[in-house]
Parts: C-alpha cells; sequence; structure tokens
C-alpha cells in the first residue's frame, strides 16, 4: 500500500509509524485509520521489529481524533469498513494485539481518539508541552470501550469520569501523575528518550514480552465485547440530530445546543 496519510519508518529494530496530516492537527479520516491498520499488521508480525513507536507529525499535535470535516452522522463513504464508517475499533485493537510494545510519542495535543490512542498504547512518553484531554461529549460523541472502560482502569473511575464528563485538558505533568503517562521530558529531549526506551527494549526477549503483553490484555480483553455493543449504539447516535449539532456546531466555531435535538 502506497501511504497518503502516514509515515512508516523501520530501522534498528523498530518500527516508527508516523500520522501525517498536521494541517488538521493529525486528525484520522476513514483512510488515515486503514493506512494504519495496514502498517500495524506489517510490522506487528515482523521477526526483525522489536518496538512500534505511533507519533504524529510536527510539533502541535500527536493526534486529535477524528477529522470533524468529515463527520456528519459518520464518517466514510459506506465503503470503508467498520462500524462507524471506519475501522477505528479494529485499529484499537490491533495496538493491542500486536505482540510487540507499542510506545505513544506524544507531543503537542493528544485530544479525543488521539487520547485513547495514546491510552491504549502499552508506553506513553510526552514532551512538557503536551496536552491530553476528552472532547466527545463537547462535540456528539464518545468511545464506549477501551477509551473508557480501559482508561478506568489506568486513572480510577472517578478521574475517568472527569475526563469524559467535563472534556478539560491535562498538562503531561497532571497525565504523569494520574498514570496516562510514563515518563515526561523537555519536548527536545523526547526523541532521545523514546530511543533510548526502544533500545532497551530491543534488548528484552521478543517472546518473554509477546507473553507478557498477552496477559497483561487478559484482563482487560472483555472490553472488546463493551466496545463492539457500544460502537453499534454510537452508529445510532451519530445518526441523529443531537449528535450532528455537535459537528456543526463544532465546525461553525459555536456553542452547541444539544437540548434542543435531545433523543
Amino acid at each position: 500500500m502506497n501511504y497518503k496519510d502516514i509515515i512508516l519508518d523501520e530501522r534498528n529494530n523498530v518500527a516508527t509509524i508516523t500520522i501525517n496530516r498536521p494541517e488538521v492537527y493529525n486528525a484520522f479520516r476513514p483512510l488515515t485509520v486503514v493506512e494504519l491498520l495496514d502498517a500495524f499488521g506489517k510490522v506487528g508480525w515482523d521477526n526483525q521489529v522489536s518496538v512500534i513507536v505511533l507519533t504524529g507529525s510536527g510539533e502541535k499535535a500527536f493526534c486529535t481524533g477524528g477529522d470533524q470535516s468529515v463527520h456528519d452522522g459518520g464518517y466514510g463513504d459506506g465503503k470503508i469498513r467498520g462500524t462507524g464508517g471506519m475501522p477505528v475499533e479494529e485499529l484499537q485493537n490491533m495496538i493491542r494485539d500486536v505482540p510487540k510494545p507499542v510506545i505513544a510519542k506524544v507531543r503537542g495535543y493528544a485530544i479525543g481518539g488521539g487520547n485513547v490512542l495514546a491510552t491504549i498504547c502499552d508506553l506513553t512518553l510526552a514532551g512538557e508541552g503536551a496536552i491530553f484531554g476528552q472532547v466527545g461529549p463537547k462535540v456528539g460523541s464518545v468511545d464506549p470501550g477501551f477509551g473508557t472502560a480501559y482508561l478506568t482502569r489506568i486513572v480510577g473511575e472517578k478521574k475517568a469520569r472527569e475526563l469524559w464528563y467535563m472534556c478539560r485538558q491535562y498538562s503531561a505533568t497532571e497525565a504523569e501523575e494520574i498514570g496516562l503517562v510514563n515518563k515526561v521530558v523537555a519536548d527536545n529531549e523526547l526523541d532521545a528518550e523514546v530511543e533510548a526506551w526502544c533500545a532497551e527494549l530491543t534488548q528484552r526477549s521478543p517472546t518473554a514480552i509477546a507473553i507478557a503483553k498477552r496477559s497483561f490484555n487478559a484482563d482487560s480483553d472483555n472490553i472488546k465485547g463493551i466496545g463492539g455493543l457500544g460502537m453499534h449504539a454510537l452508529k445510532l447516535y451519530y445518526e441523529t440530530e443531537e449528535s450532528k449539532e455537535g459537528v456543526r456546531a463544532f465546525n461553525e466555531k459555536r456553542a452547541p445546543d444539544f437540548r434542543k435535538h435531545m433523543i
């Protein structure tokens, strides 16, 4: 596959997958997710790859979730697989299923679906200028699977509900304090820090790490079922005027009036 929205680089037993849409803060559209799936599938079972790094292009954002400019009652044109018009659920499962540690390298904004991707990765390293948070209820959306249930296992139920209900933004230091991030370093030191972690991981037994990852996943794999059910509900919700009002308000840069369109 010739990639348009991502960059795949492989060197020194490390595969780096970069979302390359800086003009929209690395928000993903259906094509982006399909390309990410292809890249993860290509390197995830490659015995020459020890570590996968997921990041975003530029300094402003890791990823800001689904591109709202292509979302109106669902994503895609009906030709892309995925419950809501793009296979985000499949991508989340892929990140968990590949038998390699996946590191999220976060610069700038990790918001919405981008925050969910960073959460799902095995490890998250961030520059001090990184910003984390959820926006779903502000734009007529939610992530009813790993983005909510798995987040609770990481930060605790009270904090997870705060993230989703309040839609606030959190600094990298705050994210580290609640367990969303493994380590925060100066922005200009992030590349070197990620390289150092990758160098250590390439010296570890690939089979032992694969077994460890599967063992960790076993405790929370039931969330796949929750997510599958939730994504079908989300598809129906996207078709309502309440959800569409969130998208319209976002694109028109105004406050939404959800109550006027309540289901």
